[in-house]
């Protein structure tokens, strides 16, 4: 199957979202090893995720954008919850740049994912081909 000029963007784009917040995890880990080990762990297992989702996404296999929208809107949830809730040994300001910025990525890729899932599918007054 051919891909269209859309849906090769489509996925280019993905791949370098997912990528972009593997990136920026994997950048800040050191500095979360510093405030509590389970942090730093968390973080790198979101960047191994997120690398892994990026391949899945560009090899176009099925796992690859449902495994991007866990990793993104994991950490897109984590962050709200750590500023709202806390976490333990985590006291960190909302404005924190990298943080800000991977909120921004994350959230673009999460909106990238429900167009794509809402373009394929079926519309209500489609008739079924079983009829």
């Amino acid at each position: 199957m051919a891909l269209t000029n859309a849906s090769r963007k489509t996925t280019l784009w993905g791949t370098a979202l997912i990528a972009l917040i593997g990136l920026i995890h994997l950048l800040v880990v050191p500095e979360y090893f510093e405030f509590a080990t389970y942090l730093g762990l968390l973080f790198i297992l979101n960047a191994l995720g997120s690398f892994a989702s990026a391949v899945g996404i560009y090899l176009r296999k099925w796992w690859g954008w449902p495994l991007g929208v866990v990793m993104a809107g994991g950490a897109f949830f984590m962050y709200i919850e750590s500023r709202t809730i806390g976490l333990p040994m985590l006291n960190e300001g909302w404005l924190d740049p990298p943080g800000v910025l991977s909120l921004v990525v994350e959230a673009i890729f999460v909106v990238m994912y429900l167009t794509r899932v809402r373009r394929r599918a079926p519309q209500g007054n489609e008739v079924s081909s079983a009829r």
